[in-house]
């Protein structure tokens, strides 16, 4: 499966963003679809993830109540609602694919888009 993240931007701290991660190539259904993110000088770190059918997800501490993530199998998109934005989100923002389960670690992902920037300014 092919995947293109799209949506970054430059925004203010406290407004919102909503990236798109659009998927080909394969059975969307099969998949679990994570979002990561990666600053520069930092390791790539864990956002969000989400089930094969939307019903399971899960945050990193750090975005919990200010971002969401959904997907439409039927557009084969995963989506990230970014609310609340915070200068500590400045980094660029990567999906990610993997048979079957979620899981929060980026080695578990076995596809990968190209990032998107995101930058919160003050």
């Amino acid at each position: 499966v092919q995947l293109q993240a799209s949506g970054g931007g430059l925004v203010q701290a406290g407004g919102s963003l909503r990236l798109s991660c659009a998927a080909s190539g394969g059975t969307f259904t099969n998949y679990a679809v994570g979002w990561f993110r990666q600053a520069p000088g930092e390791e790539r770190e864990f956002v969000a993830t989400i089930s094969r059918n939307g019903g399971i997800t899960y945050y990193d501490n750090s975005v919990k109540g200010r971002f969401t993530i959904s997907r439409d199998n039927a557009k084969n998109t995963v989506y990230l609602q970014m609310n609340s934005l915070k200068l500590e989100d400045t980094a660029v923002y990567y999906c990610a694919a993997r048979d079957r389960w979620i899981a929060q670690t980026p080695y578990e992902y076995h596809y990968w888009g190209r990032g998107t920037q995101v930058t919160v300014s003050s």
